[in-house]
């Protein structure tokens, strides 16, 4: 960071930012829980001495609070893998079913958004396809913060939900299936280089419910690497220049898994077996009726406040399926 032509190349310099501000805070946060647990062991002392009410009741406070930090800490302390740090870019994709379906991956949504907020992540939500009657057919967003592709990449794959449907006139219970798709993200000049006449970038207005900020030109972007024919789009960027950079940044990621997947046999570890979004490859269900029940098939987890994790209370879930991920075989 000291070098004198450091932002000669910004993006480089901006890599090296970001790195030192993480591991800053990596450093500030041990020192921040010693400096606790050093609180917590003298008042322990202190009231080995004489028991005092009131200072028992801060280190009780102060024990549980450590212990969530703690807990938190343990579960990143799992992600050691080669992309594990990275940012990542996530898509939610409706299976079979419908409005159901696309009802339901709307609430994956949700909860994935509300996941974050709670981790402090940024997320930027650059497309979301929306259904025909209600819900979303797809959505891609980049998560960005410390480990967000190794938390996230354990939410892989396909899951599934039992409700009594609201779109039902007869009240029957249904069953609905969405799915989300991880990959770490990786910045355009890191891994691979894309031939600008390999690429068809096509303009569109943008289908976003609306709003103040809905588009009124043709400003979202969709590029196509025609020699793969993958596809990445942006739309909720407030001018073409912006979604086309966004597009491009999702683009470069993708074929960078596609060249990992063709070179080397890591892709496995890094997205998992890709199943169907139907009965049967599900990694979690969530049950709303007739009892209410969230089990990973995974790890065998079970919670029974639905409510709580639907609103994105996801860590003891991930955690589980990190721990399991890390056990010897």
């Amino acid at each position: 960071m000291a070098a004198p032509d450091l932002w000669d190349d910004a993006r480089r310099a901006q890599d090296l930012t970001t790195r030192l501000s993480r591991l800053r805070a990596d450093v500030e946060r041990y020192e921040s829980l010693a400096g606790r647990l050093g609180d917590a062991r003298a008042m322990d002392e202190l009231l080995a001495e004489e028991d005092d009410p009131e200072l028992r009741a801060e280190l009780r406070r102060s024990v549980r609070s450590l212990q969530s930090d703690l807990d938190r800490l343990e579960l990143e302390s799992l992600l050691g893998g080669e992309y594990d740090d990275n940012d990542a870019v996530a898509s939610i994709h409706a299976g079979a079913g419908g409005t159901e379906s696309q009802d339901w991956a709307e609430m994956l949504l949700r909860m994935y958004l509300r996941w974050a907020e709670r981790r402090g992540f940024h997320v930027e939500l650059d497309e979301v396809l929306p259904g025909e009657e209600a819900g979303i057919k797809s959505a891609t967003f980049i998560l960005s913060g410390p480990h967000a592709y190794g938390l996230l990449s354990a939410e892989r794959g396909v899951h599934r939900l039992v409700r009594i449907s609201p779109y039902d006139a007869s009240k029957r219970r249904h069953t609905s299936f969405a799915s989300l798709d991880v990959i770490p993200l990786i910045e355009e000049d890191a891994e691979i280089e894309i031939d600008p006449k390999d690429l068809r970038i096509d303009t569109y207005r943008s289908s976003s419910a609306g709003g103040q900020h809905v588009n009124v030109t043709d400003s979202a972007v969709r590029i196509t690497h025609l020699p793969t024919g993958i596809q990445a789009a942006c739309q909720n960027e407030r001018s073409q220049m912006q979604n086309r950079a966004v597009a491009m940044r999702i683009l470069t990621s993708r074929l960078a898994e596609l060249m990992r997947r063709e070179h080397q046999q890591k892709i496995e570890n890094l997205r998992g077996e890709r199943r169907d979004i139907e009965f049967g490859s599900q990694i979690r269900s969530y049950v709303l009726h007739p009892y209410q029940l969230v089990k990973d098939h995974r790890t065998d987890l079970e919670i029974t406040d639905v409510n709580r994790v639907l609103d994105g209370d996801l860590d003891p879930l991930i955690e589980a399926y990190l721990k399991q991920r890390a056990a010897p075989r």
